[in-house]
C-alpha cells in the first residue's frame, strides 16, 4: 500500500519527537498546565470524552478528573475492531479500569455508554495551526468525529505537548479537523 501523503514518515518523526519528552517532571507539569487550559475553555455542558494515555501521549487524566469535579461527566473510549468508531463509557477514576483491545485501559463493560459526548479530548502524534492532527493511522478518531458531528455539535480539542507542532500535517479529505489545540504553552482556537 502506498502512502501518497507521506504520513508514515511523518508519524515516525512525530513519535520520536514526542518520545524524547521523557522527563517525568516535565510531563507532569505539562499535564497540569493542559488541565488548567482545558478548564478555562468554558466547555459546553455535557460529557467530555477523553483518553487513557498510550506510550508517550500527554496525560489527559488530570484534565478529565478536574472537569469531573466541575460537574462534567467524563468518558473514556473503548476500541472496537479497526475501521469502526469509538464507543465511550462513563469513567470513574475511583473504579478499576480494564485493559482493552490494544492494552489501553478503559472502563469496564458495566459502565454506562455515553452516546454523544459534547467534547472530545483527542490524542495525537503531531498537529498544525490549521487544526490538522496526525494520528496513528487506524482512523478511530476521524470516524468517531464524523459520526458524532453528523448527530450534533461536538468540540474536538487536541491535547499535546507544544513540541508536537509541525508546519503542516499531511492530510486527506476524510481527516477530521480539530476545533481547539491545547498545549502546556498555549490554547489555539482553530479557524477563529
Amino acid at each position: 500500500m502506498t502512502d501518497p501523503q507521506g504520513k508514515d514518515a511523518a508519524r515516525r518523526q512525530a513519535r520520536a519527537v514526542r518520545d524524547a519528552i521523557a522527563d517525568p517532571d516535565i510531563r507532569a507539569r505539562a499535564a497540569l498546565a493542559v488541565r488548567d487550559r482545558v478548564a478555562a475553555l468554558g466547555l459546553p455542558p455535557g460529557a467530555v470524552g477523553g483518553y487513557w494515555p498510550l506510550g508517550s501521549e500527554l496525560d489527559a487524566r488530570p484534565a478529565l478528573i478536574h472537569l469531573r469535579t466541575l460537574g462534567h461527566g467524563v468518558a473514556l473510549p473503548v476500541s472496537g475492531p479497526r475501521g469502526t468508531a469509538l464507543l465511550f463509557r462513563d469513567w470513574d477514576p475511583d473504579e478499576p479500569a480494564v485493559a482493552g483491545r490494544y492494552g489501553i485501559m478503559e472502563p469496564g463493560e458495566g459502565r454506562a455508554v455515553v452516546p454523544h459526548p459534547s467534547v472530545l479530548l483527542v490524542p495525537l502524534l503531531a498537529f498544525d495551526r490549521g487544526g490538522h492532527r496526525l494520528g496513528y493511522g487506524a482512523g478511530y478518531y476521524d470516524r468517531t468525529l464524523d459520526l458524532l458531528r453528523a448527530a450534533g455539535p461536538v468540540l474536538a480539542v487536541g491535547v499535546a505537548f507544544a513540541a508536537q507542532e509541525v508546519a503542516t500535517v499531511p492530510s486527506a479529505d476524510h481527516d477530521e479537523r480539530l476545533d481547539w489545540i491545547v498545549t502546556e504553552r498555549e490554547t489555539l482556537r482553530v479557524g477563529g
